[in-house]
């Protein structure tokens, strides 16, 4: 059985979404593009990504590495097809990376697995805005999620709600009365209102090229993109502004 076992998690529910898994940047699509994100980590045993049998998902496959595997799951819902590749790979936790964060930090993955290796008391670890907030509710776009495989099943078993079911942790750390959950803080340096890494909209695309034309593809560490952004002053005013009409909406 793996320690730990990294899911790119490409269950996509929207043509949106799988738009824009095909956006190419560096020459790779996004999808690609993350998932070798994810095994550059040095303490991730094994990465999979997860999506769907959904006729609309069956271009996932053109799109993933040929060296890493794809799991095709006949569950309707991410929930459930996440469980299900955990039974197919089995692990004892895995850490779940989002397919429209193009910059999820290696260093910060490894990070999180040291982090719940050291607390093994724990379902679910996560970052953590100065907020409180979870960082993987925050326009971020650099986090991921430690889950502890046993957790993930349970939930699998027990959410009923659609909400539940269409987004992986939800339940589970909206029931802390049965779940372990411990959150740890987002490095400073990024921790703002005027930073938005996410892809979601249009403009943030474009940001992403913007930063990505400036930094190559060899540097893209949390540190380098926040020293860029600490001299863009004019990026972060519009990111924060992006920010904002995301929280009245």
């Amino acid at each position: 059985m793996l320690k730990t076992l990294g899911i790119v998690d490409a269950c996509y529910l929207s043509a949106q979404s799988r738009a824009k898994a095909a956006r190419r940047m560096g020459g790779k699509s996004l999808l690609e593009w993350v998932v070798r994100r994810v095994t550059d980590c040095q303490r991730l045993d094994g990465v999979i990504v997860v999506t769907t049998a959904n006729e609309e998902n069956r271009f996932v496959s053109a799109l993933v590495p040929l060296d890493v595997p794809l799991f095709v799951a006949h569950q309707a819902d991410p929930l459930g097809s996440v469980a299900a590749g955990l039974a197919e790979y089995s692990a004892e936790a895995v850490v779940r990376v989002c397919t429209d964060y193009p910059f999820v930090d290696p260093t910060l993955i490894d990070r999180l697995v040291i982090h719940a290796q050291a607390h093994p008391e724990c379902d679910y670890v996560g970052y953590c805005c100065r907020n409180g907030r979870p960082a993987i509710l925050s326009p971020l776009g650099m986090y991921c999620e430690w889950l502890r495989s046993e957790a993930v099943r349970i939930a699998a078993r027990t959410a009923t709600l659609p909400p539940d079911r269409e987004h992986v942790t939800r339940y589970l750390v909206s029931h802390p009365e049965k779940f372990t959950i411990r959150l740890i803080p987002v490095p400073a340096q990024i921790d703002r209102d005027d930073v938005r890494l996410t892809v979601d909209i249009e403009e943030d695309w474009e940001n992403t090229l913007a930063i990505f034309e400036a930094l190559g593809p060899e540097e893209l560490d949390w540190q380098r993109i926040a020293d860029l952004l600490d001299h863009q002053p004019a990026l972060r005013k519009r990111m924060a502004a992006l920010n904002r009409a995301d929280a009245k909406s």
